[in-house]
């Protein structure tokens, strides 16, 4: 990466922080610094959002056919360059190649698919009550849009935002995390490559707590779209309060994974196996709680334990590797505390249980991949997010009994659930109180579908045609003739 692309993108310039400083970029697999990115705050921050107020009007005001075609360039030239953008994100993030190569495709499509809805944000006609009247329903974009995005889909997670903010005519800016501002700024190359108008996107990096005030105090921010934990989604709100900014949440997550007796335990492992231990369980919406009925649940953990031993740990960039390391100690030491606490309250670790800290995995923060049972809810893993991992199994009786405990927590991002019983899947689905179900699939994050949580999980949705009406203002606008 170039040092030219080592910089803040604020109103089609490439720039320094004021204070001239740095912070480091390293590569969790093994610490070493992979890229530098400028110390911005609040006054950056300001700037950017100015920028983006002005180029508010004219963005808005092109005809969605254009809007459509920039994003379509971008999300283009993303699956042109994959290789090469995905060795970024494994760089700064830690993904094994191969799934970040997927993240790539994965965030392309969510700007492809925006770019098409572009052209379909209708407005209509309301019959009146009295002949003398027309009534007319406007969809208007919303105005400057800010996103602040985390780091464990340091693609995906801006496209997922900006894609439709862009294509329903708002401008953005968007502060990516500390972890991985390299995969934004790539990013952005690609939109000023585009010839996106200046000021219609822009980047900001640095200090999240006065980039973040910044967002919530300026009132030409009009929208803020957020994705990380509950714990700071809910300080977002308390100050959006203030002047009643719009908002867009997707927090914390803890979901169930239940395999009933009729499932297909083969299927349902290798489900698991993808939803839990893709990108080293960091994913919102991976199992948390594996439940499974009491009559298949030795013959179900013998397997998983069997699949799961075989999973190759290591550097991302390396043959084969599937599972790689956390993003960093905080994260690491917040796996092991969880299974320790689980193991000394009595549950057993059937594989793993331990960090990898031998030979290299000693210079990164790796977690050996982990199954344990005699799993109870007195027990942190059974009633936090661990965020890595580490499939925790909880054996029950009855449907009844399953949705209940499913359904006892603060949170509702996503579920899933093994059964070949047609009424039990309509019965199971129906009752889980998530925003995301996959029923016999572990991967139903999808970009024409919508994204978002029931619950303290979340405010709004992400995807498809819902994604744009958060972008939105509508106006009933009323004529008498």
């Amino acid at each position: 990466m170039s040092s030219e692309t080592n910089l803040m993108y604020v109103d089609g310039h490439w720039v320094e922080a004021d204070s001239g400083k740095h912070f480091e970029v390293k590569n969790p697999a093994n610490g070493e610094v992979v890229g530098t990115a400028p110390s911005g705050g609040w006054a950056e921050a300001r700037r950017a959002v100015v920028a983006a107020a002005r180029a508010f009007p004219a963005w808005a005001a092109l005809p969605a056919k254009e809007r459509c075609n920039l994003l379509l360039h971008v999300g283009y030239e993303m699956q042109a360059r994959k290789e090469q953008l995905a060795r970024l994100v494994t760089l700064e993030e830690g993904k094994p190649l191969a799934e970040a190569e997927a993240e790539v495709l994965y965030a392309a499509e969510f700007l492809t698919w925006s770019a098409e809805e572009a052209k379909r944000v209708p407005g209509e006609m309301i019959p009146a009550s009295v002949a003398n009247k027309r009534i007319l329903v406007l969809r208007q974009p919303i105005g400057v849009v800010a996103a602040i995005t985390p780091w464990n889909f340091p693609f995906a997670m801006i496209t997922r935002k900006i894609g439709p903010a862009l294509a329903a005519g708002c401008t953005v800016v968007v502060k990516p995390a500390e972890q991985t501002p390299l995969s934004a700024m790539a990013l952005f190359r690609l939109f000023e490559e585009a010839g996106f108008p200046a000021g219609a996107v822009n980047l900001v990096t640095g200090d999240p707590a006065e980039i973040g005030k910044e967002f919530l105090s300026n009132p030409q921010v009009r929208k803020l779209s957020f994705t990380g934990s509950t714990e700071v989604g809910k300080l977002l709100m308390r100050g959006a309060a203030e002047q009643v900014k719009r908002l867009s949440l997707e927090l914390g997550g803890h979901a169930p994974f239940i395999v009933f007796e009729d499932a297909d335990l083969d299927r349902a492992v290798d489900g698991l196996v993808a939803c839990k231990f893709r990108n080293a369980g960091q994913t919102c919406i991976c199992a948390n709680r594996v439940f499974v009925q009491e009559p298949v649940f030795n013959a179900f953990s013998a397997k998983l334990a069997d699949k799961v031993r075989l999973l190759k740990v290591g550097n991302g960039l390396e043959p084969g590797v599937q599972l790689g390391p956390l993003i960093d100690e905080p994260a690491l030491a917040k796996v092991r505390a969880h299974v320790d606490d689980a193991v000394r309250k009595g549950a057993k670790a059937l594989c793993g249980g331990r960090p990898r800290l031998d030979g290299d995995f000693g210079k990164g923060h790796f977690f050996e991949p982990t199954v344990l049972t005699n799993v109870n809810t007195e027990m942190k893993i059974a009633v936090e997010e661990t965020f890595g991992p580490v499939a925790p199994l909880i054996p029950f009786r009855s449907e009844e009994e399953v949705l209940a405990k499913a359904n006892n927590t603060p949170y509702g991002l996503a579920a899933y659930f093994y059964t070949r019983d047609a009424s039990r899947l309509f019965r199971v689905m129906e009752k889980l109180e998530y925003g995301i179900v996959g029923a016999n699939d572990p991967a139903p994050a999808v970009p024409q579908a919508p994204f978002g949580g029931y619950k303290e999980s979340g405010l709004g949705r992400e995807g498809g045609r819902y994604a744009l009406e958060e972008y939105v203002e509508i106006k009933n606008v009323s004529i008498a003739i």
